[in-house]
């Protein structure tokens, strides 16, 4: 008989003693090899912005419960396109992730080229939250409801005026579709920063502003800051009293802003999978949740699939709008 064909007694018993062992061993454990070193998520904005600070309290549980750090790298830059870059460098393998958002959207519909496709270059991982913009005034403004800002403009085309940050942000183009929306003849005016937009509108120089809650909340309490409508077509979490857009005057008005992980494709789908998993349980936990939701953001994750659309969806619908604006492509 060959021998080399055929096993020993004795490579025979250690191959069986090998099968019971890992029989006796929790399928997690076997399966559990990733992550076996830190993961880096790449952030296209500055430290200290909604994103980052969103980014960083789901990082920090995930990594508790998958047992290694989830590293911040800040990429601020145009289109998010250092971010990008720098998170399909890294390779498919798990290790660096990108933080997307909808100004991803709007990016891709206000660059000509912007060096990194969002759909087909990566793939979806999970949302993160949703918040909505708060359009408000001063104060000391003559509007109290944005029925009464609407029958102004109407009444007085061209006298109104739109304060956001810099043209082609999310929150300038839902000051154009708003303009849009509600078919004003209203003028938006750019500022570099949003701490210039409020003041702003604390000093009366425009009529109307469009930001995060996060970044009024306080100016809202001390009632330097007015809100007149929420963005979203259902109402704030963070503001229920206030009217939506869609409620003020405008049907139909949605604007949603959201935080999401992606991964470069050709992820291994199992990475794909236990990061889901993981960041829906660092969601569900009620400490996450008042966190985010101190911020205006509603702490809710997706499926792989529904965050894919979502991107999708806001492509289309904010290349729209920017095409329709006609502001100049990038």
């Amino acid at each position: 008989m060959d021998q080399t064909r055929t096993p020993s007694r004795r490579n025979f018993l250690n191959g069986a003693a090998a099968l019971s062992l890992g029989a006796s061993l929790p399928l997690p454990v076997l399966a559990q090899a990733y992550p076996a070193k830190p993961v880096r998520i790449l952030v296209p904005f500055g430290a200290g912005g909604i994103a980052d600070i969103t980014v960083r309290i789901v990082a920090e549980r995930l990594g508790d419960k998958l047992g290694q750090r989830f590293v911040i790298e800040n990429q601020p830059s145009a289109g998010g396109i250092n971010a990008a870059r720098a998170a399909l460098q890294g390779g498919p393998d798990g290790y660096s992730l990108a933080l997307f958002s909808n100004g991803t959207a709007v990016a891709a519909g206000l660059f000509k080229a912007l060096r990194y496709d969002p759909v087909k270059e990566f793939a979806p991982v999970s949302a993160l939250g949703y918040f909505d913009f708060i359009f408000a005034t001063g104060g000391e403004s003559r509007f109290k409801t944005m029925g009464e800002l609407l029958a102004e403009a109407r009444a007085k085309p061209g006298v109104l005026n739109i304060g956001t940050i810099a043209t082609g942000s999310t929150q300038n183009l839902s000051g154009e579709l708003f303009r849009s929306s509600a078919n004003i003849d209203a003028r938006i005016v750019p500022y570099r920063t949003t701490p210039d937009v409020i003041l702003a509108a604390m000093r009366g120089d425009v009529d109307l502003i469009v930001d995060s809650y996060a970044s009024m909340k306080s100016n809202l309490e001390d009632n330097k800051l007015r809100a007149l409508g929420t963005s979203s077509i259902n109402r704030s979490v963070s503001l229920p009293n206030v009217p939506t857009v869609a409620e003020g005057g405008v049907p139909g008005f949605d604007v949603t802003s959201w935080n999401a992980i992606f991964a470069p494709a050709g992820t291994p789908q199992p990475i794909i999978d236990t990061l889901n998993k993981g960041i829906l349980e660092v969601l569900a936990m009620p400490e996450t949740k008042k966190m985010l939701l101190d911020l205006g953001i509603e702490a809710k994750g997706s499926t792989p699939a529904e965050l894919g659309d979502k991107l999708k969806a806001d492509i289309v619908k904010w290349t729209a709008i920017i095409d329709k604006s006609g502001i100049e492509k990038q």
